[in-house]
């Protein structure tokens, strides 16, 4: 009797200790969507340079599956961090958090992971130049060393997230079963580069920015770069139809009130313009565009917009056409901004679910017909 109570009593003690184990260990997760840091010491780029102290912010919504196949990608565009792509994460959006382990990912100089604006041991133009493959190494290290993911069911992003959704399908062909780059591209046409250039020297030619050591805020060289890349990111047909010869100097002035930053934000901003100059797969590899695509063993899906003035899409078309991949074309005025004026999430969210199902078409802006 005395042993049957014995018995019980390690049963309790060891149930309690189990709850209270399940209990800590629940309170010690973060929540869903909520910021998260990995702390990666220095990190060496591609042309060698060292970031010191380096850590990546991401997010994480959803749960892994067991086998560990329902893992998604996808990093931030220029200048956005991993919080502003949450909108796109849930049930009846682009990536459905109900079905898979979505990964959000701060890129290299948002701001969030370590930048020019946040390094204490290499702050402003100290931090050295790194390049959109850097961004996609520090993304994989992330899935492996910190995530213990051997394998990704898609990559995906936007703009800058497209670029980098690019290197990750040449750089790791066999670490994806899909791939979606939007508004991408795996080479930065001089038309791009033209844009970018034109804005970094406009936040140089501020009389505040003293050559990399800021007197002050940038207002007037911030406020021009914005205007510029305001001419690019729609297109002259959506910039007239929706800003009227007699309202241009509110949205002007909206615009510049916006434009707000001092050498911190100067200087991410004209990092990450940099790591899009330099954008070059083939250049990389020292192969050609086709050759480069042919590596690719991922399933892709490329979406574009053909009036695009930001990110040219013709070395995303030639890509798809070397490896037969189908492209998704959002005839759009919204140009860049396509994927606010058409959506993208049931064609992305069934290609997800049945890459056998995508098909090239043109998807038409109801507001402009």
């Amino acid at each position: 009797m005395r042993a049957m109570k014995n018995t019980k009593r390690f049963a309790a003690v060891i149930f309690l200790i189990f709850v209270a184990c399940s209990i800590a260990r629940a309170q010690s997760q973060p929540a869903d969507g909520a910021q998260q840091f990995a702390e990666f010491g220095d990190f060496k780029l591609q042309r060698s340079a060292v970031i010191h102290d380096f850590r990546i912010g991401y997010r994480t919504l959803g749960q892994l599956n067991v086998e560990k196949s329902n893992a998604v990608l996808w990093p931030t565009w220029l200048g956005g961090r991993s919080e502003d792509l949450l909108q796109f994460i849930g049930p009846g959006k682009v990536v459905d958090s109900g079905k898979y382990f979505v990964i959000l990912v701060d890129s290299i100089g948002d701001g969030v992971s370590t930048s020019p604006s946040n390094s204490k041991t290499q702050p402003l133009m100290k931090f050295p130049e790194f390049t959109i493959r850097d961004m996609v190494e520090s993304e994989h290290r992330l899935a492996t060393q910190v995530l213990h993911l051997l394998h990704l069911r898609a990559v995906m992003g936007i703009s800058m997230g497209g670029m980098q959704t690019f290197e990750w399908v040449v750089a790791y062909p066999d670490f994806m079963d899909l791939a979606v780059p939007m508004a991408g591209s795996p080479q930065s046409t001089s038309y791009d580069k033209l844009l970018w250039t034109a804005q970094i020297d406009a936040i140089e030619l501020d009389p505040a920015w003293n050559n990399g050591n800021p007197t002050g805020p940038l207002t007037r060289g911030l406020a021009l770069s914005q205007e510029i890349g305001s001419m690019n990111v729609t297109s002259p047909a959506f910039r007239a139809t929706h800003t009227s010869p007699k309202d241009f100097n509110s949205f002007l002035a909206e615009m510049k009130k916006n434009a707000k930053g001092g050498g911190g934000e100067a200087s991410n901003q004209i990092r990450q313009r940099q790591a899009i100059i330099s954008l070059d797969i083939p250049a990389e590899l020292g192969i050609t565009l086709e050759q480069a695509a042919k590596r690719v063993r991922a399933k892709l899906l490329i979406i574009i917009s053909s009036q695009d003035h930001m990110v040219n899409p013709r070395p995303a078309l030639e890509f798809a056409n070397a490896i037969g991949a189908p492209v998704v074309n959002l005839d759009s005025p919204c140009g860049h901004l396509s994927f606010t004026c058409i959506s993208v999430g049931p064609t992305v969210a069934k290609f997800l679910a049945d890459p056998s199902s995508a098909h090239s078409e043109t998807l038409q802006d109801p507001a402009s017909h």
